[in-house]
């Protein structure tokens, strides 16, 4: 008989997410979510779970007749960076395009985050993403993926990775790093010598000191080649590095096929993925990452038909895309928008920001669902079903969050 070191209970509803489940959010009604240690130990009913557990010395968790389910999983993110691009965003919200708006002498894209970035510390950028992560966790977040990418040059990509470091020790939110070198090519190197610098510098140099458990690069027209980005992520494969990828975003050059063969983690983006390569997609088990929240605040050209990869078996997940261009750290938010925009379902929106998020990360045997033996990552809103994260616009605010067991934010004004 277990030990149960909290009892969650007066749940509204109780989302387990489970890959069996018959549902997509495996949607439960009066029943309880034991906790021992690190993990589930059992979700049912009270009285079951009281029968065949000792709940002596049990932490009594009440959740008000709110919704309880799996601590998100942010599984794209730019988390850590220096600096604000908020007038740039001001003028493109206006229509303006990246070349008027550098004419009028303001700093545009990923370079210009970059020389933001390049003059920060390490303290820093620590300080600002440990902001972001604050917020994210309110919301009901518990493991996001973090990328470099905002220093193209080697010193400042690693410390973007030691900061990811620094961050996994020093607050509760598990962080999963992610090296990004390839992300744009910087204004200051010759294309070639900065691709040399990836290959036999950056790559090796991050795997030392074990920085980063992925590698991903952005193919698109205008950045990576096929041929560059293949290079690089199987440079990284040969360092123990798994494979993700940012393409089709603005152009079809052939990423997701490359994302096929190699058999990627995940392809992210998607915007211009041809159908035709969606099969390709779903037998290599490659997760597709869509971020709505980036559709919307670059007024996106082509939102993403996400329905049609989803009616394909493709296993899709959402993620914020936390960047300069696209400042979100909600979740819900996220879920939101992928129900307007993308047609999901709530209960296909949720399931694709937990479980299928951690798959993105390859971490669905532990994370992104209530089941016995996965960790203890739970997050309670103040709403009775879990429709209601989908219909109250805006909303989104958690009043507690668990993560590995442990009660990591509490706020009982939240509604």
């Amino acid at each position: 008989m277990a030990r149960i070191t909290a009892l969650i209970e007066n749940a509204g509803e109780i989302l387990t997410c489970a890959s069996d489940a018959p549902d997509p959010v495996g949607a439960l009604r009066g029943a309880a979510v034991a906790v021992a240690g690190r993990a589930i130990a059992a979700v049912g009913p009270a009285e079951a779970i009281a029968a065949a557990h000792d709940l002596a010395g049990a932490i009594r968790i009440d959740a008000g007749g709110g919704l309880v389910m799996p601590g998100f999983v942010d599984c794209h993110t730019h988390l850590v960076f220096a600096g604000s691009r908020v007038e740039e965003y001001a003028q493109r919200v206006r229509g303006r395009g990246t070349a008027e708006i550098r004419a009028m002498g303001i700093p545009a894209g990923i370079t210009a985050t970059a020389r933001m970035t390049r003059a920060a510390s390490a303290d820093e950028l620590a300080a600002a993403a440990a902001e972001r992560l604050a917020q994210m966790l309110a919301c009901g977040t518990t493991t996001v993926e973090s990328k470099s990418g905002y220093g193209l040059e080697t010193a400042t990509e690693l410390r973007m990775l030691e900061v990811n470091r620094r961050l996994a020790a020093s607050q509760p939110v598990e962080i999963v790093s992610t090296f990004l070198g390839a992300h744009e090519f910087p204004d200051d190197r010759p294309r070639a010598a900065y691709i040399s610098d990836i290959l036999e510098v950056m790559i090796p140099e991050v795997a030392r000191r074990g920085l980063a458990e992925f590698n991903d690069v952005y193919c698109d027209e205008g950045y990576y080649t096929v041929d560059e980005s293949r290079a690089i992520l199987e440079r990284g494969r040969e360092f123990g590095l798994k494979v993700k990828i940012h393409t089709d975003a603005y152009s079809h050059i052939g990423g997701s096929l490359l994302a096929a063969g190699l058999k990627a983690v995940s392809a992210d983006h998607m915007n211009y993925t041809d159908p035709s390569e969606y099969d390709a997609l779903r037998a290599a088990g490659v997760v597709c990452v869509v971020m709505p929240a980036l559709d919307f605040a670059v007024g996106h050209a082509r939102p993403f038909d996400a329905r049609a990869l989803m009616d394909a078996g493709v296993t899709v997940a959402l993620a914020t895309d936390m960047c300069p261009g696209c400042w979100l750290e909600s979740m819900p938010f996220v879920i939101q928008l992928a129900c307007r925009l993308y047609r999901f379902s709530p209960a296909e929106a949720i399931r694709a920001a937990t479980l299928h998020a951690a798959m993105a990360l390859d971490r669905g045997h532990r994370l992104g669902s209530l089941e016995p033996g996965k960790e203890a990552d739970i997050a309670i809103f103040p709403v009775p079903r879990h429709e209601d994260m989908a219909y109250r616009l805006g909303r989104g605010r958690a009043r507690l969050v668990m993560k590995a067991g442990q009660v990591v934010f509490r706020d009982a004004a939240a509604i």
